[in-house]
């Protein structure tokens, strides 16, 4: 397998499917491990980040989960490749940044992604589609298990796995779930749920995590703390948080249909017909539009296109994707025209 086999699929992640796929895309489970007697990598040299990148490879060649699975070292990679990894949410800004011994490690269906020396020596991440952390988490544990036995993890009894973030010591487990909250935007009593959110101690970020900003009116949701929680009450935790949430959600819908359905339908054939005729258009433009379509796919205005065609294109349409699928470099002219000719294609506009 390589890297371009990914350029024409997507991950499970974003099949649609799943419990409350109506407004939950994904649900993602992550650990952070480092190994005993090394250096973190922020304070290791060279020769201590190949040696960790060795060590870990060695030992991910004796386990099944990661057989079939895709080895790359970030240094060979071109910043369209690193974007292209991130966009497709397997791998962070910040491993792309200073590449030297660093890899990322990712299986054929996308469910499994680790980044080797980023913050930490093991960043493990399980995305499934869907509202289902119980089964995410047991996928991670399983896998987190199975590495354990071919690699000594440093560990305190009195504070957990030891990370480079305190707030990751404990379980060193941070979970997520990536939602989808239009209505909540368009009655505007987002502020109002996202104020609680942090309340409570739970974190929410845009549609490429920490540091960015909501777009297409996705939000992922995530707790802050892992130190003095079992893994198990912080999922119970952003399990009955994220309930709240849905409900909110599936009540400022049914609001918006109540008070003037017309407005509402308008505004979703409005979209569709924008996205079904534009020659050029944004990436901007294109989630927002991208993100009432799929408002109307979910309340059953829009009957002839699916959740996943639409959870594809919030991926297609990123500026590295267009830019592998087309085989070159664009400019931001040329990237505007190949997404638009991409949206028509694929809403038989």
């Amino acid at each position: 397998m390589e890297l371009n086999d990914f350029v024409h699929t997507t991950g499970q992640w974003l099949l649609g499917a799943g419990t409350n796929a109506n407004i939950v895309m994904s649900s993602r489970i992550r650990l952070a491990r480092n190994l005993v007697k090394r250096p973190l990598p922020n304070k290791a040299r060279k020769k201590d980040l190949q040696d960790v990148m060795e060590m870990v490879q060695a030992a991910m060649k004796a386990i099944d989960y990661f057989k079939n699975s895709l080895f790359i070292k970030i240094n060979d990679l071109d910043n369209v490749d690193k974007q292209f990894l991130i966009e497709r949410h397997l791998m962070s800004h910040e491993h792309a940044a200073n590449p030297e011994g660093k890899a990322l490690v990712v299986s054929k269906e996308e469910v499994l992604s680790v980044m080797i020396n980023e913050e930490d020596h093991l960043r493990l991440q399980v995305m499934k589609p869907g509202f289902d952390l119980d089964e995410t988490w047991k996928i991670a544990d399983t896998i987190d298990d199975t590495l354990a036995q071919k690699l000594d993890f440093a560990y305190s009894l009195q504070w957990g796995y030891l990370t480079a973030c305190p707030t990751n010591t404990g379980t060193a487990m941070r979970g997520s779930v990536m939602l989808h909250l239009p209505a909540l935007v368009m009655t505007k009593q987002i502020s109002k749920v996202l104020n609680a959110i942090s309340k409570l101690n739970f974190a929410s970020r845009g549609f490429y995590g920490e540091g960015t900003q909501a777009s297409g009116n996705f939000y992922q949701i995530s707790n802050q703390v892992s130190m003095g929680h079992s893994e198990q009450d912080v999922i119970s935790n952003i399990h009955g948080l994220i309930c709240q949430v849905i409900e909110q959600e599936e009540q400022a819908r049914q609001a918006l249909i109540l008070q003037n359905r017309p407005v509402l339908e308008d505004k979703i054939f409005r979209s569709y017909g924008v996205l079904r005729n534009a020659h050029i258009i944004s990436s901007q433009e294109t989630v927002e539009l991208l993100s009432m379509l799929r408002l109307g796919i979910d309340l059953g205005v829009i009957k002839d296109v699916t959740r996943h065609a639409i959870n594809e294109l919030f991926i297609m349409i990123q500026p590295a994707h267009l830019q592998k699928l087309e085989g070159r470099k664009l400019s931001s002219t040329e990237r505007d025209t190949q997404r638009a000719s991409l949206i028509r294609k694929k809403l038989g506009g």
